[in-house]
């Protein structure tokens, strides 16, 4: 059987409201970090509208690409091959222009450095107008959500030093360098946010 997430499972009906109308206007989406496949499969049944791109590290693919082949729609396309750090990102990716880009519960698992690499690369796939949404846990003011945000803050760090939920000002710091504006920021269960963000092509 394939990997299986209960995070996934628990949080993509919320996701998937949000997803509905943040992604209304588009067609093709790339999903970064797409882990089991759980959110590819379930959004793209859902989404008919677009043409979703699951992608993940070269360990995470095979059991993704195995997913996707056996659960997905026909709008879920073969999965691409994206680590966030790597310099430049792979050809097959950046040469899509992509309308928006997903990303579940990713910037607290990887490097600071990850995260500014991944916004570096979202103003390099995002088209003029394309939505950027990030779902995950935040800190705002330097302040948890919930204690229980804290308590995974610090799990987070005892495995892995340069994890860690990341700062809302800090991210949207990272965000507004590659002409990404704010549109929204909803709260959703279990202490987590859905952010999205427009691309309006004005880099700093």
């Amino acid at each position: 059987m394939f990997d299986h997430s209960e995070a996934c499972e628990r949080n993509k009906h919320p996701i998937l409201n949000a997803l509905q109308d943040a992604l209304s206007g588009c067609r093709r989406v790339l999903e970064i970090g797409s882990g089991t496949g759980q959110h590819a499969v379930h959004f793209g049944r859902h989404l008919g509208h677009v043409e979703w791109h699951p992608s993940d590290r070269p360990d995470a693919l095979p059991g993704l690409r195995e997913r996707v082949k056996a659960e997905g729609s026909p709008n879920v396309r073969p999965p691409l091959e994206l680590d966030v750090t790597a310099d430049p990102w792979p050809a097959q990716v950046v040469g899509g222009q992509y309308d928006a880009v997903f990303s579940a519960n990713t910037l607290h698992i990887m490097s600071w450095l990850g995260v500014e690499r991944m916004f570096e690369g979202l103003g390099a796939v995002l088209a003029n107008g394309g939505v950027a949404c990030i779902y995950g846990p935040f800190r705002y003011d330097r302040s948890f959500t919930a204690p229980s945000n804290a308590h995974f803050d610090e799990s987070l760090r005892q495995r892995d030093p340069l994890s860690g939920i990341r700062d809302f000002e800090a991210v949207n710091a990272l965000a507004r360098d590659q002409g990404l504006e704010l549109l929204s920021d909803h709260e959703m269960p279990a202490n987590n946010q859905m952010i999205v963000w427009r691309h309006s092509g004005n880099a700093r």
